[in-house]
Parts: C-alpha cells; structure tokens; sequence
C-alpha cells in the first residue's frame, strides 16, 4: 500500500467558505469570508493539492469564477477545480487559468459523449465524480438521482484517459460519523482508476482505513474546519 495523498477541501458558495451536511444547501455552515486566505493556510501546512467546489455553479444557481480563478493566481498548489463543469468550454477555461484539474461530475454521468471528448482532448487532467447516495449516483449538485448503477459507469470511465476518480458517500459527507468502507470496497474492485474518496472522516484512524481499502487519497473537509483533524498531522500519515 502506497502512501495517501491527503487532499484538504473547500466549497464556496455565494463567495464564502462552507461546508454542507450531507449535501443539503440548508445545512451550510460558514468557516470563512476568503476562500483565499484558506487556501494559504492549506499551503502553509504542506498540502499539495486542494478540492475546491463551486456549489452555487453545481446546483445552478449562479457560480463563483472570480473566487476561483483569484483562488489560481494566489496559490502554487495544485488545485482541482469542481461543480458545475458541464461544457467543454468550462473545462478548458479552467485549465487554461491554472486548475491542475477539473472535476466533471453530472455531465460525466449523464453526457458520456461530451466526458470522452473532454477527456480526450486534456488527456489525465480530467477527473470524473463518483457522487452516491443509495448506491446509485447523484447529479445536480446532488439534487437527483440517474438510474444506473455504478458498475455500468465505472466501465464506461475506465476506457476514457482520465486522470482519476472522486468517491462521495454523500450519506456520510459533512456527517464525520466514519467512511463507507463497504461502498470504497465495492468501487475500489470495480475499477482500476486513481481513486480518491471523501465523506465522513473524522479521525487519523479514518484515513488509515480509507488507505487500507483501496484508496489512493482522501479529501478532508468539515473534520479540519471543525478541529477534529489537524492538517499537518493528517499530512504526515
């Protein structure tokens, strides 16, 4: 087992740093006015990438591009860049203004022949979101439902030259009640994608876990915002 890349995130919504309960936007909470100044504060404790998601461009209800694009300029880490990415347009416009990678998630499920396209056109800087709620994956910011079933997508992806896949357990996102072990399992042996997971974790022995089940990095929200996890120590495992 390889060693976990530990990846800190922020989401923004109407310009603030927040964090949502199992994706429900009525159960935001606030952790900063500067998304910028986060985003140094991860550089200072040694991140090397951060997960950064529009939410108000993930449930189409506006976006926060100039948040981000100061979030690129300000920063050397390496920013992955989520919500709302549903064009070929959007994902080369964030490329080209310094996203190390962009994030499609509902177009990566409901509009396969524009993933390939985008895929194929930025080879290994696309990155696909693997949202699940009941086993089945969820779209527009979360909002739906498609009725397909994960293997059918994880089989599509594999084929596609993309530069990894993020596992949300939205059940258990802003949760920190724990991982979904069995859900990572089950992804982690459908696939052979960089796999990346979130939702959930709350503890040093939370990561460890998500390590031990397949994955090749965790992405940290509510648990670094609320102190449960420091970062640095988070890093160093």
């Amino acid at each position: 087992m390889g060693a976990l890349l530990v990846i800190p995130a922020i989401d923004i919504l109407g310009g603030h740093g927040v964090r949502l309960v199992q994706g429900d936007y009525d159960q935001a909470t606030v952790y900063s006015d500067s998304p910028v100044e986060v985003v140094a504060r991860f550089a200072a404790a040694g991140a090397q990438r951060v997960h950064v998601v529009d939410l108000d461009a993930a449930r189409g209800t506006g976006d926060n591009r100039k948040v981000i694009e100061a979030m690129l300029h300000e920063t050397q880490l390496e920013l992955q860049v989520a919500g709302g990415v549903r064009s070929a347009e959007a994902v080369a416009s964030l490329l080209d203004q310094g996203a190390h990678w962009v994030v499609m998630g509902t177009a990566a499920v409901r509009e396969p022949d524009l993933l390939e396209a985008c895929a194929r056109a930025h080879p290994g800087r696309v990155l696909v979101a693997l949202d699940v709620r009941g086993n089945q994956p969820a779209v527009s910011g979360w909002q739906e439902t498609e009725q397909m079933t994960i293997a059918d997508l994880t089989g599509r992806w594999d084929r596609l030259p993309i530069g990894g896949m993020i596992l949300t357990c939205i059940d258990r996102d802003g949760t920190m009640m724990g991982p979904d072990l069995e859900t990572l399992d089950n992804v982690r042996q459908m696939t052979d994608l960089y796999l990346q997971y979130s939702g959930g974790i709350s503890s040093l022995d939370d990561i460890q876990h998500v390590a031990a089940a397949g994955a090749q990095a965790c992405v940290l929200g509510k648990a670094i915002y609320e102190g449960r996890i420091r970062l640095e120590d988070a890093l160093a495992t």
